[in-house]
């Protein structure tokens, strides 16, 4: 019955927890927690805003980017022209740039290099401007960044004078907490023009997101409840049972000298060691079939949650039939009419 239960419980509620993980690591992404400043020449922003951003909390990862430059192939004049970005910040560690990159290198995406036709990563470009960068490295594009590939950079982590700013990406902690970053970052922009500034976020996804934990949370926590007390009556029902045919049994161990004190413990030891072997075949039985039908598993805090809860459920349900059968007089059970 205990094996039953705890596959009952794995096979809904632990396989809607680990949909849930799923949906919910999906949205999790530094794709969702992205607040986007756009800003048009003249407005004013400029990379002193990187400095005021570091003494805010819950930010992940902040960086400045300068406006746009086109560049080419240096020895292909007429090739693939591809956008070229000054990038400013601390943690440009992240995107694969070194912490000491030499001055005068450019990095670039995998989508950057094929269109620059720098598969090699060997070469250079230069700029529209005519100002030639060697190629540095290949850099991993995180999802924050997708939406502006193909990716070229070229890293200034700490500029010596204040620098023009074209956009501004900051990265939330939790999803949660874009809401309250957004009215922190925009308060320290200091624009001198704010009409030219456009500020895009992704709060509308992180209340997507407490919506569903929300929801797919509740469900999971009333089947699991109901699935627990309808354990522990079984439980009590079936012990009472086995208490009223072993009451002769108990009368016999009481007479031999046995306190209470050990046949409720006895029948409480009794429970829990089959509990946890119900437990142990119920849990391996259920992780084999997820993942023979390819379904998520739930995450490994809830897996023992769950054992836990059943073992206590077990125990306290058997407690009631133990003690009545622990109160049982010898001289009642054992009388011959």
């Amino acid at each position: 019955m205990i094996a039953g239960m705890v596959l009952a419980v794995m096979l809904t509620t632990g396989r809607t927890v680990g949909a849930e993980d799923k949906v919910l690591a999906s949205i999790d992404s530094a794709g969702t927690r992205t607040i986007l400043v756009r800003a048009e020449p003249g407005a004013g922003l400029t990379t002193d805003v990187l400095r005021r951003l570091s003494h805010i909390e819950g930010i992940s990862w902040a960086g400045a980017f300068s406006e746009a430059i086109d560049a080419t192939n240096a020895r292909i004049p007429d090739g693939t022209r591809v956008p070229v970005r000054l990038v400013y910040g601390a943690g440009l560690g992240s995107l694969g740039i070194p912490p000491a990159a030499p001055a005068r290198l450019a990095y670039a995406s995998q989508e950057a290099l094929a269109q620059l036709g720098l598969p090699d990563v060997a070469g250079g470009i230069t700029l529209t401007d005519g100002t030639t960068y060697g190629i540095g490295g290949r850099i991993t594009t995180p999802e924050f960044l997708a939406d502006f590939e193909p990716v070229v950079v070229l890293p200034e982590p700490a500029p010596r004078a204040p620098q023009a700013v074209s956009l501004l990406l900051i990265v939330a902690a939790h999803p949660e907490l874009v809401g309250a970053l957004t009215d922190a970052v925009t308060s320290v922009l200091a624009p001198t023009d704010p009409t030219k500034l456009t500020i895009q976020t992704s709060e509308t996804l992180a209340h997507l997101r407490s919506i569903i934990q929300a929801q797919l949370g509740g469900f999971s926590r009333q089947l699991l409840i109901g699935l627990l007390i309808v354990t522990g009556i079984l439980v009590c029902v079936i012990l009472s049972g086995l208490v009223m045919l072993r009451r002769k049994d108990f009368g016999r161990r009481r007479a031999l000298g046995a306190t209470r004190t050990f046949i409720l413990g006895l029948l409480l030891f009794q429970t829990t060691v089959l509990a946890l072997a119900g437990i142990t075949l119920g849990a391996v039985s259920a992780v084999a079939l997820l993942l023979v039908a390819g379904d998520p598993l739930p995450r490994a805090a809830f897996t023992i949650a769950l054992c836990v809860l059943t073992l206590l459920t077990a125990v306290v349900a058997a407690l009631l039939p133990a003690i009545v059968a622990s109160r049982r007089e010898p001289i009642r059970e054992l009388r011959v009419p």
